[in-house]
C-alpha cells in the first residue's frame, strides 16, 4: 500500500502563542529530539537526491522521500515516503559500506525538537511545532493518506491553517536541509554513532 505524505510548513515568529493556538484544536501526543544525518552524492550545488538516517533510542531509521510535484500547489507539498530500520551495529556498518561504495557521503546534520499534536476532530491530521537548530521555529501540518484521499487531506490542512490563524505569507515549504545548505551549516561533528 502506497502512503502519501501531504503537508505544509510555516515560519513561526512567536512559538508560545502558536503553542496556545495549537492546544485549542489539537491534543498533545509527544515531545522528542530528533537527530537526522543526511547523505547525498557529492556534486556542485544542492543535491538532487538525498536521504536521512534518524537515530532513535533503540534503532536507526533510514528514510527517503520522493517528491510528487504534479500534486503540489501554492501551499501544500506531496511526497511518497519510504523507510526501514537498521536494528544493530552490524547492519549499520554494512549499510554504511554500501553507501560509501555507491559514492554517498555524509552531507548535513539536522537537529530538531518536535512537539507533536493530533487534531481533535481528525486524528490523522498531525500538527508539529518544531525548533530546528540554526533555523528557528516552524509549524508543520501533515496528513498521511492514499492518493484517492489527497483532496480531502489538502482541505483538512488548509482548514487547520485557518483555525490556527496562519497567514498564507508565512507558509514556506522550503526544506530544512535546503535552508541549512543555503546558510552553509553542516554540523558534521554530530554524525552517526552507536
Amino acid at each position: 500500500m502506497v502512503w502519501l505524505e501531504v503537508e505544509t510548513k510555516a515560519i513561526v515568529k512567536d512559538p508560545g502563542d502558536m503553542r496556545k493556538r495549537i492546544r485549542k484544536i489539537a491534543n498533545f501526543t509527544k515531545k522528542e529530539k530528533r537527530g537526522d544525518d543526511y547523505f547525498a552524492i557529492k556534486q556542485k550545488g544542492y543535491p538532487k537526491k538525498a536521504f536521512r538516517i534518524r537515530n532513535t533510542k533503540t534503532t536507526h531509521v533510514v528514510n527517503f522521500k520522493k517528491r510528487l510535484k504534479e500534486y503540489y500547489d501554492d501551499y501544500i507539498v506531496v511526497k511518497q515516503e519510504f523507510e526501514f530500520e537498521l536494528t544493530d551495529k552490524e547492519q549499520m556498518e554494512n549499510f554504511l559500506a554500501l553507501l560509501k561504495d555507491l559514492k554517498f557521503e555524509e552531507w548535513i546534520k539536522k537537529l530538531k525538537t518536535s512537539e507533536s499534536y493530533k487534531h481533535k476532530k481528525d486524528k490523522r491530521l498531525i500538527i508539529e511545532l518544531n525548533k530546528v537548530k540554526h533555523l528557528g521555529y516552524f509549524l508543520e501540518i501533515e496528513y498521511l493518506c492514499q492518493e484517492k484521499e489527497m483532496k480531502k487531506a489538502k482541505k483538512k490542512i488548509m482548514g487547520a491553517l485557518k483555525e490556527l490563524g496562519v497567514e498564507k505569507k508565512d507558509i514556506d515549504n522550503t526544506g530544512y536541509t535546503k535552508r541549512l545548505y543555503d546558510k552553509g551549516i553542516k554540523d558534521k561533528k554530530f554524525f552517526i554513532k552507536w
